[in-house]
């Protein structure tokens, strides 16, 4: 079992999969890009370490679409994530993962472990991806939350 981590009172939980990340990292003045960087005094952001793999693995992609230079795509990486807390999926319990994988049939099983993640931590899931929100609506149909939402969510507590 994973172990919790202390949140301030009244900060809502959210797993944040790889497209809302990498969303941010392809536009760092974006509404996503502001909410991450700065709402941690209002959310607990979480991912999972596979966010890291894509990250990695994407890289070239990254630098070509954003026209930066290696060390300035590292500082908008950095600044991008650095408000999740990055959790180990081999940490999440394998009846977890199986049971979140058969709720999830049609879908992505790259998005399981974010899912499973996001069950484990009683959090929102904060996805940008149409197709598994819509398949989620079913099997889990409160664990995603859309940009929007939180933007107003956030507006409503900086009143």
């Amino acid at each position: 079992m994973v172990q919790e981590e202390p949140q301030a009172a009244g900060q809502v939980k959210l797993v944040v999969d790889t497209n809302i990340v990498f969303s941010a990292v392809l536009n760092s003045s974006s509404t996503i890009a502001r909410i991450l960087i700065g709402g941690r005094r209002h959310f607990k952001f979480y991912s999972c370490e596979f966010l890291r793999t894509e990250l990695l693995r994407h890289r070239p992609k990254l630098l070509k679409l954003t026209k930066l230079t290696g060390n300035e795509l590292d500082e908008v990486i950095e600044k991008v994530t650095g408000n999740i807390t990055f959790i180990n999926e081999s940490l999440l319990s394998t009846k977890l993962i199986l049971d979140t994988e058969k709720r999830m049939t049609g879908n992505d099983l790259k998005d399981v472990p974010f899912v499973a993640l996001a069950t484990n931590r009683k959090a929102k899931l904060w996805t940008g991806d149409k197709a598994l929100a819509k398949g989620l609506a079913t099997s889990h149909p409160r664990m995603v939350v859309s940009t929007m939402t939180l933007l107003l969510h956030l507006k409503e507590l900086e009143r």
